[in-house]
């Protein structure tokens, strides 16, 4: 192909040449300095005199007769450039004329001859239209220099110059172009780099790479028959992208994806993106968009090509007013098989092409909401982690990588907790046991519940997972929740109400926004510790604060239902809590006060890891009976024993536990049993 192209393009410049040399003829005979060994370097008399006296508006010579002409003499590659940008007769000649020095050196002296300037070796506008048989007087000829007209709109030629009138401004041809006319397909180089890949056709691929997802294929089967522009809103980032080129390169497109930099894309590069997209017929896939994307979607709207953007901002009509875009929000992924997807990534990168895995994948991925490419990324980060370790993949190995796929901005605005604790460092009741299992259960088959057996309701609820936890100060709410995070494998995000409240109207809604945005994106339990100082009850109107307080209870209780991540909120007094929001919660969990038993065991689960002397069991049992604490209460009282006895250089002692529970109460300011008021 690359020598039928090159000799394409060599016999359209022999014409050309003969077309020159009658040009060059004609320049001769009609100018009295043609044999100035300086002619071109300065503007004698005689050039001034004749330049002066010529007709305004003069034409060129007449055109040539063939073969430039003759549209069968154009065919491959001028011709198929041709179809592909929707050039004019004109515009092939003009495109030709530009071609010329970057092929055959030959042309360089010949144009500075025409253009009367030895330094000026490229065809100017006025030189390509003399050549073509018309000249810069002409509107419709000057017009196909207009931004918007072919040649330039699709990156084929660029102007030289700025500071120069149209006529004598020179053509450039990019380089790509130049190559692509030669008959080498390669990249363009301007595009080489993490930014961008290309990507063939499925056909020439495993067959594993098909999409199966319905959407996807839809869309790419209307892309397939014309050109589609289309703006494509994902909930979660980096779940849509590769359905998308998987179904578009089942359907026979090359598909060719830019990821924007950090910087931005420049119009020089989205220029490329889609002069490559048109010369390869390939698909321009762009996910994702930035924050600011106008500037960027109207430069690649401008292109005939399937172009497809991929965001999680609404699409605004005001980025590409002219273009037309087609603008979807991307269902959820109901009845994606996660753990088959897992499964096959694993396999992928096992030493022996089986994963032997000891515990149950599907349990351990439930509470992950991952895109295909976050699965392939997280599980070969999984298999790393493995090997590292010298084992088989486990589930910590798989929960450790699926993390960090998350959106890393909530700690922007919460602290995060890796959870360390289990359900076998819970000292509770049944009850309250049993409900924060049920909630486990829930996070982790919401997506068959109310997917794909649709007991969701309408009115744009979310898939979140909603639980209250209320009990004493001390009686293990915040333990708890980070019990269940650990058990789902999940981080825990503690909100700090202190960034959150703000004292100026509105601004504590717009912060509160922030952070369930970024917890719908991010796989985490979110923990509204202390959660009355923002979900309390509302109250009369009876002042403009009133009025206020309401409106940000009331946009709680809306974002709330459209929540899809998983949230607890804790508070030591459940009455203080708007029945409003309790109605919106999946389930209630009540902390009751520790009873004697349960107080001995927390002591002795605090204690378990300390040396200690032979009277202390005896003690821990005494100290339950008398001092009537919380497991926070029991635990700082734990502490204080066990640095009075790292203090003392011994084992703790029945002492030392009793003088940090005595030393608890004092801080609670209680009468201690047998004794004084602390200020006594």
């Amino acid at each position: 192909m690359s020598a039928a192209a090159s000799e394409g393009v060599l016999a359209l410049l022999h014409a050309l040449r003969g077309r020159v040399a009658e040009l060059v003829e004609r320049r001769s005979s009609d100018d009295p300095t043609a044999a100035d060994p300086l002619r071109g370097l300065y503007v004698s008399p005689e050039t001034a005199l004749r330049l002066a006296t010529a007709p305004p508006g003069a034409p060129g010579p007449p055109a040539a007769p063939a073969p430039l002409s003759v549209e069968a003499e154009l065919g491959w590659p001028l011709g198929l450039l041709s179809d592909l940008f929707g050039l004019a007769p004109l515009d092939r000649h003009i495109l030709l004329a530009a071609l010329a020095p970057d092929v055959d050196r030959r042309f360089e002296p010949l144009y500075g001859y025409l253009n009367d300037d030895v330094g000026r070796r490229r065809a100017t506008v006025a030189l390509a239209l003399d050549l073509a048989g018309t000249g810069a007087h002409d509107p419709a000829a000057r017009a196909r220099f207009h931004p918007r007209a072919p040649l330039r709109a699709g990156g084929l030629i660029a102007l030289d110059d700025e500071d120069r009138p149209l006529p004598g401004r020179a053509l450039r041809v990019p380089e790509r172009v130049v190559a692509w006319l030669l008959g080498d397909d390669a990249l363009d180089p301007d595009l080489v780099g993490p930014t961008v890949e290309l990507l063939p056709p499925a056909e020439t691929r495993p067959a594993e790479h098909r999409s199966a997802d319905p959407f996807a294929a839809r869309l790419a089967e209307l892309a397939a028959k014309r050109p589609l522009l289309v703006h494509l809103r994902e909930r979660r980032e980096d779940t849509a992208a590769e359905p998308v080129i998987a179904a578009l390169r089942a359907a026979g497109l090359p598909v060719l994806r830019h990821l924007p930099p950090a910087g931005g894309t420049d119009t020089g590069t989205a220029l490329a993106l889609v002069r490559e997209a048109r010369l390869r017929r390939a698909a321009l896939v762009v996910a994702p968009l930035p924050s600011e994307p106008g500037a960027l979607v109207r430069d690649l709207a401008t292109g005939d090509v399937p172009l497809v953007l991929i965001g999680s901002e609404p699409y605004n009509p005001g980025w590409a007013p002219d273009a037309g875009l087609l603008a979807l929000d991307v269902p959820p992924q109901d009845g994606v098989d996660a753990p088959r997807a897992w499964h096959a990534e694993l396999a992928r990168h096992a030493p022996v092409g089986e994963p032997d895995l000891g515990f149950d994948l599907g349990e351990a991925v439930a509470p992950y909401r991952l895109g295909p490419a976050q699965i392939r990324r997280a599980a070969r980060a999984a298999a790393a982690l493995a090997a590292f370790d010298g084992t088989a993949p486990t589930a910590a190995h798989v929960q450790g990588s699926a993390r960090l796929q998350s959106a890393p901005l909530l700690d922007k605005h919460a602290r995060r907790i890796r959870p360390e604790v289990g359900f076998e460092d819970l000292v509770l009741p049944e009850e309250p046991l049993a409900i924060l299992r049920e909630l486990t259960l829930r996070a982790r088959h919401r997506d068959k519940v109310l997917g794909e057996w649709r007991l969701r309701t309408g009115g744009g609820r979310g898939r979140g997972v909603i639980a209250l936890f209320a009990g004493d100060s001390g009686t293990g709410k915040t333990l708890s929740a980070e019990v269940v995070a650990g058990e789902l494998g999940l981080d825990l995000y503690v909100v700090d109400l202190s960034a959150v409240v703000d004292k100026y109207i509105g601004e504590t809604e717009k912060n509160l926004e922030k952070i369930f945005a970024e917890a719908d994106r991010t796989d985490s339990v979110l923990l509204f510790d202390e959660a009355d100082a923002v979900f309390g009850k509302r109250s009369e109107v009876k002042s403009s604060h009133d009025r206020y307080a309401n409106l940000e209870s009331a946009y709680l209780l809306q974002r709330l239902e459209a929540f899809d991540g998983i949230a607890v909120l804790t508070t030591n007094l459940r009455a203080n809590i708007d029945d409003a929001f309790t109605r919106r919660l999946d389930l209630v969990v009540d902390f009751p006060f520790p009873d004697v038993e349960q107080r001995v065991t927390l002591w002795r689960t605090c204690l378990a890891g300390t040396p200690h002397t032979p009277d202390l069991d005896a003690e821990i049992t005494a100290c339950a009976e008398e001092f009537e604490l919380a497991g926070g209460g029991i635990r700082s009282a734990a502490v204080t024993a066990a640095y009075l006895a790292a203090g003392r250089g011994g084992p703790v002692s029945g002492a030392d536990v009793r003088a940090g529970a005595r030393r608890e109460y004092r801080k609670m300011g209680r009468l201690e049993p047998g004794g004084s008021l602390p200020w006594q």
